[in-house]
């Protein structure tokens, strides 16, 4: 029907305006935060797919760094940087989890783990742990082995003399290749001679 398609025009018209506004309202607001000096980074509202993706390019332009935040559709946002500002990926993730970034706490973290990363060399350093393992594996083994049968086991074993004894005068073809293709060949002329 014709005033279906009229009515779908017009909400195309209506939401391709939307766009436009929506876009030019983001410039604006991007180009206000890269003049304000004393903020490296900026958090916009949570938005719907087609809004983000217009800021990230709004920002991509305005050569920011963006990233998207948050885990479900309603609650995902924007966060805005400027270039010299760039997330660190430890920042990242923070906002990943959905914290507030803390230099001064990640700083404070960094130095702790510095600090075990010094102690955990110094106890390398101070001397080698003791070789082998902490206790003997037939121990763990004792009651399916006991302590006497083994022992008697592998004093008693002796190698089976004749077995896997091959004579070195079997174990060595002397012929080179030719010569054995040569007399199989020739067994087989042999074969078909006494067949006719």
């Amino acid at each position: 029907p014709p005033e279906q398609a009229a009515r779908m025009k017009k909400l195309q018209e209506q939401e391709k305006r939307q766009k436009v506004e929506f876009r030019k309202r983001m410039e604006q607001e991007v180009s206000q935060f890269i003049q304000a000096s004393g903020e490296p980074r900026r958090r916009f509202q949570p938005m719907n797919k087609i809004e983000r993706s217009i800021l990230h390019d709004v920002a991509e332009v305005a050569g920011l760094t963006s990233f998207s935040f948050g885990d479900d559709e309603d609650s995902r946002y924007v966060m805005v940087f400027k270039k010299e500002f760039a997330p660190s990926d430890e920042e990242l993730e923070a906002y990943r989890r959905g914290e507030e970034w803390d230099p001064a706490r990640a700083e404070e973290r960094r130095r702790l783990r510095e600090l075990a990363a010094q102690q955990e060399e110094a106890e390398l350093e101070s001397g080698p742990a003791p070789p082998g393992p902490p206790n003997d594996y037939k121990d763990k083994y004792r009651h399916l082995i006991g302590s006497e049968a083994a022992k008697a086991a592998a004093r008693t074993m002796e190698a089976n003399k004749a077995y896997g004894c091959v004579p070195v005068a079997n174990k060595r073809d002397t012929r080179s290749i030719e010569e054995a293709m040569n007399e199989i060949r020739a067994k087989k002329r042999l074969r078909q001679a006494e067949d006719e």
